[in-house]
């Protein structure tokens, strides 16, 4: 008999190509992931694993059997689902991301109502950027991830997931507030050409999407800082060191030397929330998308 356990430690390898990728994912040791491929091996009775310089890849064998322990493991997800489902209890552990706003935004509230209101659940959050959270749900290592679309570049989506919408997020430029558009009602991204930008991380999605937005007006930017986190961005601005794309969405409290100026294009961010479809009728799933969007509700309501 092939052990379940094994098989998922396989699919795992096959995901993420590495032994190290396969004991992250699974939150084991290397070492615990080789023993599990060597009991593997003995059961399927051929070598599933062969060495590729310093690392390992599947055999033909390997191959063939990871590609059955996907379809075993969605089969028993859809099992644990509906025998959820008929229990109707929200309880075990859900594992949820969102990306660094929206972790600080709306995960305090929302997990704190889970937690007060289902105590047999389990809630592992982390703070991940939209493309790791939905890599994160395809391959297994989460159960929901919040992720974003702006308003003219959408993120795509793999086949099998389902989404919720939460909240549309106004994004308005954050300049000092010395700055020579800073008392103007609304602004053009045009007039900041010659500006100096506060942006993420070089690949990550908010950054790309500036870059984009900048240049399909003409304007190639000038970049002077990177930071992930929105707080970070604005006290480079209150420093007068540039300015920032800053959406509603976990930018408060703003630091007294910043204004925001809304933009003529009124620039939104779509918030929603994604989950695999083999998992849609676990309560646990749904209790947390309904918690979610309360929470969003009530941030929407105050903006």
């Amino acid at each position: 008999m092939l052990n379940l356990e094994r098989l998922r430690t396989l699919d795992a390898l096959a995901r993420h190509g590495s032994v190290s990728g396969a004991a992250a994912g699974l939150h084991i040791t290397t070492s615990a992931v080789s023993q599990q491929m060597a009991k593997l091996e003995r059961e399927a009775g051929q070598r599933l694993l062969a060495k590729n310089g310093r690392g390992v890849r599947l055999t033909d064998a390997g191959r063939l059997l990871a590609e059955h322990a996907a379809r075993i493991l969605s089969q028993v997800e859809l099992a644990q689902a509906d025998l959820e489902a008929q229990r109707g209890q929200v309880a075990g552990e859900l594992r949820l991301s969102a990306f660094p706003t929206a972790a600080r935004g709306l995960f305090p509230a929302a997990l704190a109502t889970l937690r007060a209101g289902h105590p047999a659940l389990r809630l592992r959050s982390s703070e991940l950027e939209p493309e790791r959270g939905i890599s994160g749900v395809v391959r297994g290592d989460l159960d929901l991830a919040v992720v974003l679309d702006w308003y003219n570049k959408p993120i795509p989506l793999p086949d099998g997931l389902v989404k919720a919408p939460l909240l549309d997020d106004p994004a308005d430029v954050a300049m000092p507030v010395g700055h020579r558009l800073a008392g103007r009602d609304e602004v053009d991204l045009a007039e900041f050409a010659e500006d100096e930008w506060i942006t993420w991380g070089e690949g990550e999605f908010c950054h790309e999407w500036l870059m984009f937005t900048l240049r399909s007006k003409g304007i190639e930017p000038i970049v002077g800082h990177r930071a992930a986190e929105t707080h970070t961005q604005l006290g480079l601005v209150a420093a007068g060191l540039g300015v920032c794309i800053a959406p509603l969405l976990g930018r408060h409290p703003m630091p007294a030397e910043v204004v925001t100026v809304p933009l003529k294009q009124r620039v939104r961010r779509h918030v929603y929330v994604v989950w695999r479809a083999d998992a849609d009728r676990r309560p646990s799933i749904r209790a947390a998308v309904d918690a979610l969007r309360a929470t969003a509700r009530e941030v929407g309501q105050a903006a």
